[in-house]
Parts: C-alpha cells; sequence; structure tokens
C-alpha cells in the first residue's frame, strides 16, 4: 500500500513507521562511519546546528585594493624580501595564501575597499608575488566588523607570540593604544588584553626609552624588554641619564658610519654594555692636600700651608723668615695655597 509523502519522508528520517524504521537502521548500519572531512562536515553542522559556531566568509581581492591600518602593530615599510622570505617560500609551494588576513570594509575611499587589520606580511607577500612572475596571485581576506578597540586587541592577540614582530614594534603599540583606547589606565588595558599589570608594564617602559637611546642600536627592532630593564632605572637619575644620552650620541654616530660603509652595526648587547658603563659613577675627586709649599724660582721656600685635618677650614700659613718678598708676591703665594688646599 503506497505510504504517500509522509511515509516516504519517515522512512528516509528514520522515524515512526515500523518498517521504514527498520530499513533505515539496516541502511545506516552497512554504511562505514564518517571520518576526515565528511566527519568534519557533520561535525560543523551540529554545531551551526547548536548555534555553538558561526560561519566566516572569505574573499579573494586585489592586494591593491587593500591599505594598512593606520594602528596596524607591524612596520609595514621594513618589509622586505629577507623579513617575508618563509611566507613567499610558502606561498610558491602551496600556489596560495592559505591563512585568511583579518580586514575591515572601507567606504569613502576610492582607492580602497578594506584596510587590513592582521596580515600585514600577507598583504606585503601576495603584493610581492604578483610582482614577481606571479600575477594570478590574489589576497586572502576575512572580512569583520570591529571597533578600533577589539581591532587593536585581535591584532595584539594574533601576534603576540610571533617572533618576526620586535618587542619594540609591539612596545610602541601598546603604548599609542593605552592613550587611544584605555584613557592612561594599564591596569585597564591589562585586564582588556588579559595579561599581568607588570607584564605590560615592561613593555610600556620599552616604549619610553629615549630617541637618543633608540638611535644608538643599528636598528630599532633589535631592542629588547631586557635592554629597558638594564637601562630605565639609570635613566631615571639626572647625573646617569646625561652621561648615557651623551654615550648614545657617540654611538648613534658610529652606527651611521657603520651604515655608509656598508658594515654590520654594533651589535644591540655591545651598545647595551657601553651605555650602562657610561652610567657608571665617576671615580672621586682626588683627596685634597693637608700641606702646600709654595717655592720661589731658585727652589726656595716661599710659604708653608697647613691644614689641620680634611674637612677643617682651619689654615695655617708661614713665611719663612728672613727672605724678604714684595707684598703682591706674597698675596699671590697665600692664594695659590687656598686654591691648592681647596679652601678658595
Amino acid at each position: 500500500m503506497a505510504t504517500g509523502n509522509k511515509g516516504f519522508a519517515a522512512k528516509l528520517t528514520g522515524g515512526a513507521g515500523g518498517e521504514g524504521e527498520g530499513a533505515a537502521k539496516s541502511a545506516a548500519a552497512r554504511l562505514p562511519p564518517r571520518t576526515g572531512i565528511l566527519q568534519a562536515r557533520d561535525n560543523t553542522l551540529a554545531q551551526l546546528a547548536r548555534g555553538a559556531a558561526v560561519t566566516r566568509t572569505q574573499e579573494l581581492v586585489d592586494p591593491a585594493r587593500c591599505r594598512i591600518w593606520e594602528q596596524h602593530n607591524r612596520d609595514y615599510a621594513a618589509l622586505n624580501e629577507t623579513s617575508c622570505a618563509d611566507l613567499i617560500e610558502s606561498f610558491k609551494a602551496q600556489g596560495k595564501q592559505e591563512m585568511p588576513a583579518i580586514v575591515r570594509r572601507l567606504t569613502g575611499d576610492p582607492q580602497h575597499d578594506f584596510e587590513v587589520i592582521c596580515g600585514a606580511r600577507r598583504h606585503w607577500t601576495v603584493a610581492w608575488m604578483r610582482a614577481n612572475n606571479y600575477p594570478e596571485f590574489r589576497f586572502l581576506i576575512e572580512p569583520r566588523e570591529l571597533t578600533d578597540e577589539e581591532a587593536f586587541r585581535l591584532a595584539d592577540l594574533e601576534n603576540r607570540n610571533r617572533r618576526d614582530l620586535s618587542d619594540y614594534e609591539r612596545a610602541c603599540d601598546y603604548a599609542r593604544a593605552l592613550e587611544r583606547h584605555y584613557e592612561g589606565s594599564q591596569q585597564r588595558m591589562a585586564e582588556r588584553l588579559e595579561v599581568s599589570a607588570s607584564w605590560l608594564s615592561r613593555f610600556l617602559e620599552l616604549a619610553k626609552l629615549p630617541e637618543e637611546v633608540v638611535s644608538a642600536f643599528a636598528s630599532p627592532h633589535e631592542l629588547r624588554i631586557s635592554h629597558a630593564a638594564s637601562l630605565a632605572p639609570l635613566l631615571n637619575v639626572p647625573v646617569k641619564r646625561n652621561a648615557i644620552l651623551t654615550e648614545a650620541s657617540a654611538i648613534a654616530s658610529e652606527q651611521a658610519r657603520l651604515r655608509e660603509e656598508r658594515k654590520p652595526g654594533l651589535p644591540a648587547a655591545a651598545v647595551v654594555g657601553r651605555l650602562v658603563k657610561s652610567s657608571a659613577a665617576p671615580s672621586k675627586k682626588p683627596k685634597t692636600p693637608l700641606e702646600y709649599i709654595v717655592r720661589t724660582d731658585d727652589g726656595a721656600v716661599l710659604l708653608k700651608a697647613v691644614r689641620a685635618s680634611r674637612g677643617e677650614s682651619a689654615l695655617t700659613i708661614s713665611v719663612p723668615a728672613p727672605r724678604k718678598v714684595t707684598k703682591h708676591t706674597l698675596m699671590s703665594a697665600i692664594e695659590e695655597a687656598l686654591v691648592k688646599l681647596a679652601l678658595s
């Protein structure tokens, strides 16, 4: 007897219906368990049904239609074939960019459709590939709707453990974000980034290094948190700070000369060592004498000055008799003694 549409549906779904239910179970028993892509797809569909996952839209675009976010934490101008060599090789081997860059859509910019929040190196590499015999390469992006603060946290999270992003780049990014997004509150910023206040403080300390100190390094990218930890306490002491800044200017001149001569710059460890050494307390002044003698041109004693003890101002001056000297000569001798005994 025909079962109609409802009966047919019941058989497919394994619902109530006796024979239909048994047939469905029998068919399922003959099928192998799903693994790999099929299982992953089923898991994803199940998560979507439960509201436990969301889909993301990805697009392939011309990198020229994307600009780098002005608050991006990477120095885009410093990127080159060396710093992006790993991505270049990976893109060539895979024939494509596998990890999408995170972007925001733009309005009111006729030159660009997107701005890159995460993925500056990927953007640079795709542009390089297109200009170097791979014109078919396109930039894989994932558009998101993000506030500036959300974009900052997302970029920081993605780049926090990347070795190719220097401590100094990250430190400067944190210093800018502190004022832009957190009204100068380090505690609030640390909570939003889910890091300790002390961890964040070390980066902000690095960003505060004077420009003279930064210029002393062959590249700002060589600056590390450990360098700031060594220099910051010394820079807080005015006398030591002046000595460090003077030495830093001298080192910066050496680095410039080495660059002109196309020679390797002074390594960071050597720079820090010199800066720390320059701040060392100067050697104690030579002790002033307790006795001083002024002689005439022929070696005879003209005047003898004696101080009772160090720190005392009392001074005894004697002029051997019966030597006759002019008043001017005698006064000059007394002044000389006072200067030498540090009492003038």
